[in-house]
């Protein structure tokens, strides 16, 4: 990252409110009829979104990847369009946004910012106003995925449940379970939402319902023989999002791994802790949405600066890693996986490369 693109970001988080408040009063001048009908909840609501928009630049500037705000302005022409707000609105606001950080930031940081908002407008007309499903009934396990997806969309957990037990009985992986059962509906209940089809507690009921589910297959999670290494895992501070890291976590577990998974929203103190109690040959850390990705930074970096931490490999995940292929490297991590398989088998061969070379756990 240069020293530009870090000031920059920087700039951008330090004046966010103020920014964002700059680009809801440009839109509601352009729009005073959204205030005159919908009153301070419009606009409250607006400037929480605006902030949210300007933390995925900040993210992207940061990464200096455009993928980042290209993915996020493709999300957002989806979640309007479904709403009945058109593209041509997203383009007022980029405009604003553009104008505010210009009167708020110094030229040289508003320039690198709006290089990035001038790529995400000239790309935004092409971009797809809907999403295709991610359940598809060919693949295998994909009838059980569209079943169980359903079954949990009418609040039946009890018979979702049973669709995954009776698949396990009848022969059935717990791996193939989630990857190909639970990971798929995780994200085809994110669509869903994004295209205005389920609400936020309909998409939150399903994600806990599956967190259920999963801890009925533990027994079988379990039942393998430990070996000598070492994991813990965690979401970064202000991430929620911890079924990933579970479905890795139980992946490890499941190869013979000693786990230590720390859940969600995990404290830094309380990951250094556990690195330092359990002698952990590997963090996994996972980062669900582009604005956790500078937590992730700066926890590879409090890892790095323990010396008594230095043979630690750091695996991350996470969307923002699966859609920008060299971001690991930025944050200064040894790896990443885009799927729980994925991370299993760079994590061994991290240890078996560290291995090869001479090192040795503490």
């Amino acid at each position: 990252m240069s020293m530009l693109n870090h000031q920059t970001s920087e700039a951008i988080a330090s004046r966010r409110l103020l920014i964002a408040q700059a680009i809801v009063d440009k839109e509601f001048s352009i729009h005073p009829e959204i205030e005159i009908r919908y009153g301070n909840a419009a606009r409250d609501k607006s400037i929480q979104d605006a902030q949210f928009h300007l933390a995925y630049l900040a993210e992207a500037i940061t990464a200096d990847n455009m993928a980042l705000f290209g993915d996020y302005i493709a999300w957002a022409k989806v979640v309007l369009a479904k709403r009945g707000i058109s593209s041509e609105d997203l383009v007022i606001h980029l405009e604003c946004m553009k104008e505010a950080l210009w009167e708020f930031m110094p030229a040289a940081l508003a320039q690198v910012a709006s290089e990035f908002i001038d790529i995400g407008l000239e790309q935004l007309p092409d971009l797809p106003e809907d999403v295709p499903s991610f359940i598809d009934d060919a693949t295998p396990l994909g009838v059980l995925a569209a079943n169980y997806m359903q079954t949990l969309l009418k609040g039946d957990m009890r018979g979702a449940s049973k669709l995954v037990l009776d698949a396990v009985e009848g022969g059935a992986s717990v791996k193939d379970i989630y990857l190909k059962v639970f990971q798929r509906t995780q994200y085809e209940f994110g669509r869903l939402w994004q295209t205005n089809q389920i609400s936020v507690a309909e998409e939150h009921y399903c994600a806990a319902a599956t967190q259920l589910i999963m801890s009925l297959l533990y027994p079988r999670v379990l039942a393998s023989v430990h070996g000598a290494h070492t994991l813990v895992a965690a979401c970064v501070a202000g991430d929620l999002h911890e079924i990933g890291m579970r479905m890795v976590a139980d992946f490890f577990e499941m190869d013979g791994w000693n786990t230590f998974y720390l859940g969600a929203n995990a404290p830094l103190a309380s990951i250094l802790e556990a690195l330092h109690e359990h002698k952990a040959d590997v963090l996994g850390v996972s980062a669900t949405l582009t604005y956790h990705v500078k937590a992730v930074e700066s926890l590879i970096a409090s890892v790095r600066n323990e010396p008594s931490l230095n043979e630690v490999k750091i695996l991350v995940g996470g969307y923002p890693f699966n859609l920008a292929s060299n971001l690991w490297k930025k944050v200064g991590a040894d790896g990443f996986g885009r799927d729980a398989q994925e991370a299993l088998a760079v994590a061994s061969q991290l240890l078996t490369n560290s291995l090869s070379y001479g090192t040795t756990k503490n």
